[in-house]
């Protein structure tokens, strides 16, 4: 590990030292192999002038819920610097009753939360602190005989902490074990099973320290547990199966989850040792991760269903064996899981935690292998686990968590996703939490939500049936499964009467507004048996009510379509899915209205083009947003009782009522 310390960004932060506190802290930040998203924190001393025109020394600590990879100078809380020094002299104290009294101590009540780390900061005495998680040293804690290596490594320049539970009861215990000590003789803490401490009255000095600590880790490692290369194809997952596992993870979890699989060259070779589930099985390269990865990995067998609810009912055995009766059992369903000869496959509530979790597994799986050649994977107890995972202060977010999106969890798939209805329904949808397969035959798609990872972009021709199988394909691989399929690719021929239809017009027009939802159904339906509270609805027109002249060809097809969707609706119930129509009529926000045809249609009515937008019952203009809006409700629980409906998005249209 290299220094990236620029001598010019430096100063240009002049001598302010929280802007060299942003600064440095996001260089941490910037290595994953330091810190993986909002973990370790940062600290520095900096005295500041009250109200009153008086000096008081303040810690600006790192504040809850902020990334070191982008926090700016609102995400460190500034604390007064000798609450926090005295707090680490009382004997006893409660984390809930520790952050009460940091919050307290702050200087400005708008800023978050301290880390839980702040009193710890503050009995360093040096200006600057960086605590990080590195994975190269934390490795080597984790093997037989890790104290000795550090000392192989670093001779009496590391001060060595035993594991402590975070918060006050690891300041505490660092106050005690200091007090006596020359801190001019030690470069850096280790926290063993925890992570890596290092300070200087510079930013400078305390950045390049923890470089240097960690670095001389990574030598270490390499010289006597490298890491093989992992030659060799990537795993290929059976989709039915990881459809399966992620559907059995849902139920146990009691919420729809999102699965991302890891077919990796180096995540299948590590799913082929002999010792991968022995491994997986002992717990988590840092006890910080518990929160996010549950305690061990799942490994899958033949069947995902009963591999499921093995790993919940060892999971409620073990919250038996440590509970005091007091704590709030939390969902037992796995959040990672190793596939044999595949790779891995990571769970989280939304698309980011399941991010987080692929990336912490990501990190796992290389320690895992070099401390296994170094004896073993040496963790915590399930004492300490279940301690960090039921901490007070996590559980306090239990009784403040809200509710979450209506589709949290979720896997959509929307055809004609580039413009108009389709846009819309994608943008509801990830408004409404779910993440999205968004296909269209138009490359503008991808740009549309270039932006988004919760959005998978794909230029795909609905009326080709390989290339429909694939998207499906590709989205359950992305995102674990599907659930919800907005079919709306369209297409709106010119007018003509019947006896001037063109061949091509009819046939395309049949192409893409009924057969193209019949190959959307026919390769979506074996993945939507297997998901959560599985959906299909299908955009109509108002044409199918109430055809006008000169629109044969797409009032025909679309005709069709509704009946295809009827017959749907009878045949996919019994697989759990339903199948729901909504009939839009003059959405005028689509590519397909431009402001000079709009024009010509209300002069062929004597209307202006405003009294031709809202010419309905209601007297509304309808827009792609209200269509998406009704979609979304209509993949929801609002409708989880209703197939087979048809229901009008309009304004309330005379001839179709």
């Amino acid at each position: 590990m290299e220094s990236l310390w620029n001598d010019a960004d430096a100063a240009a932060c002049g001598d302010d030292p929280v802007a060299l506190r942003v600064y440095t802290s996001r260089l941490i930040g910037r290595e994953p192999a330091l810190v993986l998203h909002g973990g370790g924190n940062t600290s520095v001393k900096a005295e500041v002038e009250n109200a009153f025109g008086e000096r008081e020394e303040i810690l600006f600590v790192k504040g809850s819920g902020w990334d070191l990879a982008t926090i700016e100078r609102a995400g460190f809380a500034p604390v007064r610097l000798d609450v926090l020094r005295r707090m680490a002299t009382l004997e006893r104290l409660s984390d809930a009753d520790m952050v009460r009294m940091q919050r307290a101590a702050m200087i400005d009540p708008s800023a978050p939360n301290p880390s839980v780390e702040a009193i710890l900061h503050a009995i360093v005495p040096y200006r600057f602190v960086d605590h990080t998680h590195a994975d190269a040293v934390v490795t080597i804690t984790n093997t037989p005989g890790g104290v000795e290596r550090l000392g192989e490594i670093y001779g009496e320049r590391i001060f060595i902490v035993p594991y402590v539970m975070p918060g006050f009861e690891l300041a505490r215990r660092v106050w005690e074990m200091t007090r006596d000590i020359d801190w001019a003789q030690i470069e850096g803490m280790v926290l063993l099973n925890h992570g890596v401490l290092t300070f200087g009255d510079d930013a400078r000095s305390s950045y390049e320290r923890m470089i240097q600590i960690v670095d001389g880790a990574e030598r270490w490692l390499d010289a006597h547990a490298p890491l093989e290369p992992a030659p060799g194809p990537a795993g290929e997952p059976d989709l039915r199966t990881l459809a399966r596992l992620r559907r059995a993870v849902c139920e146990h979890a009691g919420r729809a989850m999102i699965a991302r699989v890891d077919v990796s060259p180096f995540a299948r070779r590590f799913s082929e040792r002999s010792d991968a589930a022995a491994l997986v099985s002992r717990g988590p390269l840092t006890p910080d991760h518990v929160i996010r990865t549950k305690r061990t990995a799942m490994v899958l067998g033949d069947s995902p269903e009963r591999g499921v609810e093995r790993y919940a009912e060892a999971y409620r055995a073990w919250f038996d064996r440590h509970t005091d009766g007091t704590l709030t059992c939390l969902d037992p369903a796995p959040r990672w899981v190793l596939w044999p000869g595949v790779g891995t496959v990571a769970l989280g509530p939304d698309d980011r935690a399941a991010g987080i979790v692929a990336d912490i597994v990501a990190h796992t799986l290389p320690a895992m292998a070099r401390a296994a050649a170094l004896g073993g994977w040496d963790v915590l107890d399930e004492d300490d686990l279940f301690d960090v995972e039921y901490w007070e202060l996590e559980q306090a977010k239990l009784t403040r968590a809200g509710e979450p999106p209506v589709h949290a969890g979720r896997v959509a798939l929307v055809t004609g996703a580039a413009s108009g209805i389709g846009r819309a329904c994608v943008e509801r949808l990830r408004a409404d939490g779910a993440v999205v397969a968004a296909l269209d035959v138009a490359p503008e798609v991808e740009r549309a939500f270039a932006g988004d990872s919760g959005v998978l972009a794909r230029v795909c021709d609905v009326t080709d049936a390989g290339a429909v199988e694939a998207a499906v394909a590709a989205t359950v691989e992305r995102f674990g499964g599907l659930d919800v399929v907005v079919s709306n690719a369209g297409v709106f021929p010119a007018s003509a009467p019947i006896t001037e239809i063109g061949e091509d017009a009819w046939r395309r027009s049949l192409a893409v507004n009924l057969d193209a939802h019949r190959i959307v159904v026919q390769k979506c339906a074996p993945f939507l048996e297997l998901g959560i509270d599985p959906a299909i609805v299908v955009v109509g027109s108002k044409n199918v009510p109430a055809p006008g002249p000169g629109a044969a060809a797409y009032s025909v097809a679309k005709a069709g379509l509704v009946q295809l969707c009827r017959v749907a609706a009878l045949e996919l119930a019994g697989r759990g899915i339903r199948v729901n129509v909504i009939h839009p009529n003059d959405v005028f926000d689509t590519g397909i209205w431009s402001e000079d045809v709009i024009a010509e249609r209300a002069a062929r009515y004597g209307l202006t083009p405003e009294e031709y937008r809202t010419r309905n019952l209601l007297g509304v203009e309808i827009t792609s947003a209200n269509v998406a809006a009704m979609a979304s409700a209509m993949a929801g629980p609002l409708f989880a009782c209703t197939t087979g409906a048809q229901i009008p998005v309009d304004g309330g249209n005379e001839r179709v009522i």
